[in-house]
């Protein structure tokens, strides 16, 4: 029997590749003649970059030392460089909100660090770039990333304003124009951006609106950061209202109206990247999986994409999920006996959920 293991990252606990080698030795615990392929999957959020990775053979990681995290202290950059000259940079991990823990500070978080990460792949030689969208600690519009490529506000007499993070309301306030003069160009290969959000910029489907509370803003900062993005948008222009402009806190919409990127399915571009539709094809079972399973998990995130897939290679799939509110997922906290203990050791129970799933289909060796 010819398995495909592409679950998403179990968010918090322990990430896809860790997943995926997990479920595929419980499998094989009990059906240990069966082909297991690997392929942990991403939808531009976490672990896109890992993804990536490992199924790229060739693929380099970059380390970036001490760009700006989304709080100004230092914190390692990354990102990966392909055989053809893509360059892949993941926003959480230099912007994540993660990276904040408890201290989240929703009106001076900032992207620079992302930017820096990117100009160190240009450095690098990078011809195109894809950039995963997910997990933001900011709401600046990808202004402190486009600052870092070179991006400066200026006043009615061309002097630069002091745009950084604490002082970037005052600067928009003043500024009579976004000059872009020394912003670095875009790679010749174009931008990607992956995202598993279709909302726009502003309005009560925004950036500030539907995402600001999630990093730390109560109801008036939420008004504070859509002005914020609002007068971003007059000076930067393009087009606010595009699917995914709201994607990351707006950096969709900073990055596309400043430096001509496109918006793309995380999901689906990372599935092409993986060539997922065509180890599914191959496969007789596919077996995918996230945290949480609920009513927004098959609406463009990385579990939904591989069920699409295996729906239309007419391949059977299933799902493991810490928990869900649906029924038919097996699910680790009813084989732990809680949430809890779930959480405190995914691995085993991911295990456990694997070799499960392989005595459903009978006793050792290929069918």
């Amino acid at each position: 029997m010819r398995v495909v293991v592409a679950p998403d990252s179990f968010k918090g606990t322990i990430d896809a590749a860790e997943a995926a080698d997990a479920l595929a030795a419980g499998w094989r615990s009990v059906r240990a003649a069966d082909e297991v392929r690997c392929l942990p999957m991403a939808d531009g959020g976490e672990g896109t970059l890992a993804a990536v990775v490992s199924a790229s053979e060739g693929a380099r990681l970059f380390d970036v030392p001490g760009v700006s995290g989304p709080d100004g202290r230092p914190v390692p950059g990354r990102f990966a460089l392909l055989p053809d000259g893509t360059a892949v940079v993941e926003l959480a991990v230099a912007s994540g909100l993660p990276l904040l823990g408890e201290e989240l500070c929703p009106l001076t978080a900032t992207t620079r660090g992302t930017g820096e990460s990117i100009a160190a792949a240009l450095d690098a030689g990078a011809r195109r770039l894809l950039v995963g969208l997910g997990g933001s600690a900011s709401t600046d519009g990808g202004y402190g990333l486009l600052a870092a490529l070179g991006a400066r506000l200026r006043d009615g007499a061309g002097r630069a304003l002091d745009d950084g993070p604490a002082g970037l309301d005052r600067a928009l306030a003043e500024a009579r124009v976004l000059d872009r003069s020394a912003l670095r160009a875009a790679p010749p290969g174009g931008v990607v951006l992956l995202t598993d959000v279709a909302d726009p910029l502003l309005g009560e489907h925004g950036a500030a609106a539907a995402y600001g509370p999630q990093k730390g803003a109560d109801a008036y900062e939420v008004t504070l950061l859509e002005r914020r993005l609002a007068r971003l948008a007059e000076l930067l222009g393009g087009e606010p209202s595009a699917p995914g402009a709201g994607a990351a806190g707006g950096t969709g919409y900073g990055l596309a109206a400043g430096w001509g990127a496109v918006v793309e399915p995380g999901a689906a571009a990372v599935a092409r990247l993986l060539s997922l539709p065509e180890a599914v094809g191959a496969a007789d079972l596919v077996i995918t999986g996230e945290g949480r399973f609920d009513a927004t998990s098959l609406r463009g995130k990385a579990v939904g994409e591989v069920v699409r897939l295996a729906s239309a290679a007419d391949v059977p799939s299933t799902v493991v999920a810490g928990t869900a509110d649906a029924p038919g997922v097996l699910t680790l906290s009813a084989l732990a006996g809680s949430s809890a203990a779930a959480r405190r050791d995914p691995a085993r129970w991911l295990h456990r959920a694997g070799a499960a799933l392989a005595a459903r289909h009978g006793a050792s060796g290929r069918s």
